[in-house]
């Protein structure tokens, strides 16, 4: 196996110390790719080194350089080098980190991890934890033990009984809720109508003389899901002025935090999650700003008790360790990577104050991307930086607005067309605009600069008339196999 190894980590050598020069945005086609990949099945097999080459050689132009410090668009992270090492170990160890038994040494290492992102975190230390495949399913997870919680305090043991029959529970969120949130609560047999959105305030938060009505006239179990700072503009609800309502109304409160959770780390940005520690349970992805590879979300809850019911099984054939920690306990999957451990070594590689430089560096660059784009004629600031996250819309001389939200999304293109840096489009407020989002610990002060420069010259174009950039032509990064491989 150390050919087909070798190779690998050559090829991922050549890709990452590429980002720097390699065009953000993908260069491949769909149908190109498509011609690529969609052969038939081989009958006979080739030497694995020649797999992995093939794949290197053919995948990397349709490959996004989202591991870039200029990627931009959506809250994608990338990978620190002890995380993606560890995460690389993970996959050679190929354990089924469901049970102490079944891997001690992953089962240790992810308890520990856990209790150390709570502590960055500052949240209940006698809080129970879930690693799962993302923050998608920490929702899950989270929602999962507060559907329990609520329907025992109606005495209703959905556990044994399901769903069907059962005293109906709200959800209650805000307008400006990630899709997430909605696809939990149908997997777990709310639907969509059992969700109630809660207006908004011009900042993107809750309005407290919303959700004091909402309580007022509700009879039935209740779950509040709050803000941790939402994908366009990181705005955060008022935790402190909230989550007391909530409890008072006898609900439970969840957090989405997938990456302003992690502003708790800050002492500087940490004010913006001021009171979130009263909620009942939190999720959070560690792919996203704490910088581990992907398939890591992490859910907290504060109820053990209703944490465990909602997951837990037994079997005969498991063998439980009583003073260890089974994963199979907490987390929705059986078969499951141990994916605690990559989180355990990007906080033993940065240390509390390395994430928190980090946090407070991807803060000050999107401040700075968000004011100097802002500043470029044709540009205006639709929304400020709060925490890593703002808006830009591009504007033209007579123009109106409908049609300047086509320009925007045609200067959108052009300026991923240049390959210089990479953003995604939001609607916010019934605008287009160009989102700003900066999660990446590899993002730097001349990365800004080169985005800032590349929009520039896309906005100069424009007002000259000329041509959008064409597809851009960068040297292509992959390694030939060694002789005799």
């Amino acid at each position: 196996m150390s050919k087909a190894l070798d190779y690998a980590h050559r090829a991922a050598s050549a890709w990452l110390n590429g980002l720097d020069e390699r065009p953000v945005a993908a260069r491949a086609a769909l149908q190109d790719l498509a011609a690529a990949f969609r052969t038939p099945l081989p009958e006979t097999g080739s030497r694995p080194e020649e797999v992995i080459a093939w794949l290197a050689r053919h995948a990397n132009d349709g490959m996004l350089g989202s591991a870039s410090g200029r990627f931009f668009a959506w809250v994608i992270g990338g990978s620190v080098e002890a995380a993606l090492a560890a995460d690389w170990m993970v996959a050679a160890w190929d354990q089924n980190a469901a049970l102490y038994a079944c891997s001690p040494a992953a089962s240790v290492i992810e308890d520990v991890a856990g209790e150390w992102i709570k502590e960055l975190l500052d949240l209940p230390r006698d809080a129970s934890f879930a690693f799962t495949t993302g923050c998608q399913m920490a929702h899950v997870t989270g929602l999962a033990a507060a559907r329990h919680a609520m329907l025992r305090s109606v005495q209703w043991d959905v556990d044994a009984n399901g769903m069907f029959g059962a005293p109906p529970i709200t959800i209650m969120a805000s307008d400006q809720k990630h899709g997430s949130v909605e696809r939990a609560a149908r997997y777990l047999g709310f639907g969509r109508r059992a969700i109630m959105p809660l207006p908004t305030d011009a900042a993107g938060r809750i309005e407290p003389a919303a959700l004091a009505k909402a309580l007022s006239g509700q009879s039935a179990p209740a779950i509040l899901v709050l803000n941790a700072a939402d994908l366009n503009v990181g705005a955060c609800d008022r935790f402190a002025e909230l989550i007391p309502m909530a409890h008072a109304a006898g609900a439970w409160v969840h957090v989405d935090g997938a990456f302003g959770l992690f502003a708790r780390a800050s002492h500087k940005h940490r004010h913006h999650l001021d009171g979130v520690e009263l909620a009942d349970s939190w999720a959070t992805d560690g792919h996203k700003w704490l910088n581990v590879p992907f398939d890591c979300g992490i859910a907290i809850i504060r109820d053990r008790d209703a944490h465990r019911a909602a997951m837990t099984l037994s079997a005969s054939y498991l063998t439980p360790e009583p003073s260890a920690r089974d994963q199979i306990d907490w987390n929705p999957e059986w078969s499951r990577r141990a994916r605690g451990i990559p989180v355990y070594a990007a906080l033993k590689e940065m240390g509390r104050e390395g994430v928190e430089a980090m946090i407070d560096r991807c803060c000050a660059h999107c401040e700075a991307l968000v004011a100097g784009i802002g500043a470029l004629p044709g540009a205006q600031i639709l929304h400020p930086a709060t925490l890593n996250q703002g808006l830009v819309r591009f504007r033209r001389d007579g123009h109106t607005p409908e049609q300047d939200d086509i320009f925007t999304d045609e200067t959108l293109r052009r300026i991923n067309a240049t390959g210089e840096a990479y953003f995604s489009g939001t609607t916010w407020g019934g605008r287009r605009a160009m989102r700003v989002s900066v999660v990446n610990w590899r993002t730097s002060a001349r990365d800004v600069d080169r985005a800032i420069a590349a929009t520039r010259a896309v906005l100069a174009q424009s007002s000259d008339g000329s041509a959008a950039p064409s597809d851009v032509s960068a040297p292509f990064f992959a390694v030939a196999p060694q002789a005799g491989s």
